[in-house]
């Protein structure tokens, strides 16, 4: 076992380079992680093939447990947002709130799409409708566009089968229908922070206005019913958490039934659900035109893929230098808890923009210590997951790529954006840490 001091060296160096060739540098993002995972095993004294090893196993275990989950994900998200199902959702709820509860309907529509759909394509595919409603309404112009970014940031950073903490989830070996409904449940305050937040901004249209947003093909066109938009969204969710309540008490249910929601209810097999669940929203079945969409959801989650491949590259690497035994006697005196897996990612998303990257680092670094830490139980890594993804919210600024979404799409300056995004982002980290410690309370972890 290595020393302490040797550890932290070698971890913040690692960490520091890290952050340094990803975003100063901008250097690619899974080279990096690989080529510093090599650094870190031939430092810790491997050989090559011990290296080479670790590598590979770290790659494949991870996408092993997540690959399916992100493709899947990223189609039924790209099959929502090439239909209209999404605008769709969003009119409804609009129809029913009216123009003086808009900043509410926008966050309410944020959380729900979000669900399933990634924060940035979210954003793009409404940001239409956001920029209409603040040119009729200008006093709740920058309102409404931060309170969109933040119920999709909200959803997004905290809940499966979003990549960063799906990946994570894996790492972890975290229960996913788990992940999931308490995912809901902390994401739930942070979006309601950012409402807050955002409808306290005061609003100044002469600052904000950049010219008409950018256009998408995709925000206008033949609009599916709401209850067919929604059922490929619910369905998943429904499954994933029925099957968690009956393991609950097992024996209470028939054991055919039983085996048939287990299959039914794992996240791959309810996202597929909800992917033939979006086949009547097309008019027409067209196979060049769902091929095409097929390959626009493995494009999206392409580059995801492998940057979470190479942090479970990374983490194998980090696994060898036995942070447990290094770190245990110090963690477990010192009483820090859920704040060392917030602040690793917290530094992570700060410096260096993904929160992908950061949850997924964070989870690399702290899976050997949650023992130390006082989260070696299910529930205990659960919580330990969900700090991760609040860290990862702190904070969005000019790193981020989300960031210049919401500038671009949401039709309003960079300053405007720092003064709206970047705070909100950090509120809403804190909040989700807040509400874990509540929920840590509750489950007497």
């Amino acid at each position: 076992m290595h020393s302490p001091f040797f550890v932290s060296i070698l971890l913040v160096v690692s960490i520091l380079t890290i952050i340094l060739l990803s975003s100063k540098y901008k250097f690619n993002t899974f080279f990096v992680l690989i080529l510093v995972a090599i650094g870190v095993g031939f430092a810790a004294g491997m050989d090559g093939e011990s290296v080479l090893k670790y590598l590979k196993v770290g790659f494949g275990s991870t996408l092993e447990k997540i690959g399916l989950l992100i493709i899947l994900g990223a189609t039924l998200g790209v099959i929502l947002d090439k239909t209209n199902a999404t605008l769709s959702l969003a009119n409804l709820i609009l129809s029913k709130t009216g123009e003086k509860y808009a900043p509410l309907a926008i966050t309410m529509v944020g959380v729900l799409i979000g669900l399933p759909i990634f924060c940035d394509s979210g954003f793009v595919v409404l940001s239409g409708l956001v920029v209409s409603l603040g040119q009729k309404i200008p006093s709740k112009r920058r309102a409404l566009v931060a309170c969109l970014a933040t119920s999709l940031y909200a959803v997004h950073c905290l809940v499966p089968p979003h990549p960063g903490i799906t990946a994570a989830a894996g790492v972890l070996n975290v229960d996913l229908g788990k992940a999931m409904l308490i995912g809901i449940c902390i994401a739930l305050p942070t979006a309601a922070i950012g409402y807050v937040y955002s409808i306290m901004l005061p609003s100044n249209a002469s600052e904000e206005s950049l010219g008409e947003v950018p256009k998408t093909d995709d925000s206008a066109g033949f609009l599916p019913s709401p209850f067919l938009s929604i059922l490929p969204i619910i369905v998943p969710i429904a499954l994933i958490s029925l099957k968690s309540v009956l393991l609950l008490n097992p024996e209470s249910v028939p054991p055919s039934f039983l085996n048939f929601i287990k299959f039914i209810g794992e996240p791959v097999s309810a996202l597929l659900v909800g992917i033939v669940l979006t086949l009547p929203l097309f008019q027409k079945i067209d196979k060049t035109r769902l091929n095409h969409l097929f390959d626009d959801a493995i494009e999206k989650a392409g580059p995801i893929l492998i940057v979470t491949a190479a942090g479970g590259a990374f983490g194998e690497i980090i696994k060898t230098l036995e942070l447990g035994k290094v770190y245990g006697p110090a963690l477990a005196s010192g009483n820090w808890g859920l704040l060392i897996p917030f602040g690793l990612a917290a530094i992570f998303k700060t410096a260096q923009g993904s929160s992908t990257v950061a949850v997924v680092s964070t989870a690399s670094l702290v899976a050997p210590l949650l023992a130390s830490l006082g989260f070696g139980s299910g529930d205990g890594t659960l919580l330990a997951l969900l700090a991760m993804g609040a860290g990862s919210m702190v904070a969005s600024h000019a790193n981020d790529s989300y960031f210049w979404v919401i500038a671009r799409f949401g039709n309003q300056t960079v300053a405007t954006t720092l003064r709206s995004i970047t705070p909100s982002s950090a509120l809403m980290g804190l909040t989700a840490l807040a509400s874990l410690y509540i929920a840590k309370w509750i489950l007497g972890v």
